[in-house]
């Protein structure tokens, strides 16, 4: 959500164009979900606690913030795992810390950088499983991919070379 030169954006029928930074913010935490290419978990905290931090930002009571950030880990099945640091879990496991993380606020959108890039095979079929069944209950995911497998199962592919619009296509 940058500052635009000129022009105007709406998100759910909201001028975001002139919104002051706490209510980016504000915004961003309670609508928006990210997904980073290379999870950007705390290494120092166990993954109940990542899932938690957006939690923390919107003054959720701590009680809420564990049973809701529980909730989110058994929902993509890591909540055996809860009490371990990043470190301590495979990299598509960390993944599914970062998309419990972004999605513990309920966001209406979800915006996920290269989601798959650094997972295997396996792991990234399970990934995709997810946002396809997230996307069927209502959730839009706008995703970045340079992988064309991963690309074929969206609904939508808009397709940019340097910077601009070079070609968009309906899928599925």
């Amino acid at each position: 959500m940058e500052r635009l030169a000129s022009g105007s954006y709406q998100l759910d029928g909201m001028e975001l164009a002139g919104a002051s930074e706490p209510q980016l913010a504000r915004i961003r935490n309670e609508r928006l979900g990210f997904i980073f290419q290379l999870f950007n978990l705390v290494p120092r905290i166990p993954a109940i606690r990542n899932v938690e931090l957006p939690l923390i930002y919107a003054g959720i009571d701590a009680r809420r913030r564990a049973e809701m950030a529980g909730q989110m880990l058994e929902r993509v099945g890591l909540s055996d795992r809860a009490q371990h640091s990043p470190s301590k879990l495979s990299g598509g496991q960390q993944q599914r810390v970062a998309i419990a993380r972004a999605l513990v606020n309920g966001p209406g959108i979800l915006i996920a950088d290269e989601p798959t890039g650094s997972l295997d095979s396996a792991a990234s079929a399970g990934v995709m499983e997810l946002f396809l069944s997230l996307n069927r209950q209502g959730i839009t995911i706008v995703m970045v991919t340079h992988e064309q497998e991963v690309a074929s199962l969206a609904s939508r592919i808009v397709r940019l070379r340097d910077g601009r619009l070079e070609r968009e296509e309906l899928a599925r």
